[in-house]
C-alpha cells in the first residue's frame, strides 16, 4: 500500500508455540510443529504483509530467520509484572520496523499490554482472530 510516494509498514505477529523442535534451528523452523502456527504462517504468507515476526516468550521479537535454542518458557506461567517487562522489551523491538500497522495472530498474554503501547503511539493493530477459539483459528485458516 502506497501513501502519496511513502510505503506504508505493515507487519504480522504470530505468537512462538508451545511444540519447539528438540535443537538449535532458525526461528521459523523451530514451531512447524505446531499446526496452529504452520497453518497461520501459510496464511500470512499470501497476505499483503512487508514481512511477518514471531512473538516469543523467551526471545521478544524474532526474525524467522533468527537462528534460537529450544526453551520452555511461556507468557502463561508469568505473573502481571513479568509480562509487563516482556511487553516494555517488545514494544522497544517493534518501534525499530518503524511499523504503521501491525496484525496480531497472538493470543490476549501476548498482545493485552502491547497493543495499548502501541496505539498510543499511533500504530494501528489488528487482531483478525480475536475471540476465536483454537478450533475455530484453525478452520478459518483452511477456509483463506
Amino acid at each position: 500500500m502506497v501513501l502519496k510516494g511513502v510505503q506504508m509498514a505493515k507487519f504480522a505477529l504470530i505468537s512462538c508455540s508451545k511444540v519447539k523442535k528438540d535443537y538449535p534451528c532458525p526461528a521459523k523452523e523451530m514451531y512447524m510443529e505446531s499446526p496452529l502456527f504452520r497453518k497461520a504462517i501459510h496464511y500470512i504468507e499470501k497476505q499483503d504483509y512487508n514481512d511477518w515476526y514471531i512473538l516469543s516468550a523467551k526471545y521478544g521479537l524474532l526474525n524467522k530467520e533468527t537462528f534460537i535454542e529450544p526453551y520452555d518458557v511461556t507468557l502463561n506461567n508469568m505473573n502481571a509484572g513479568e509480562r509487563k517487562e516482556w511487553t516494555e522489551n517488545v514494544y522497544k523491538q517493534i518501534l525499530e520496523l518503524e511499523p504503521l500497522q501491525l496484525y496480531f495472530y497472538a493470543g490476549k498474554k501476548y498482545r493485552e499490554y502491547l497493543i495499548p503501547l502501541l496505539e498510543k503511539k499511533g500504530i494501528q493493530c489488528y487482531v483478525p482472530l480475536e475471540g476465536l477459539g483454537i478450533g475455530e483459528q484453525l478452520s478459518f485458516y483452511k477456509v483463506k
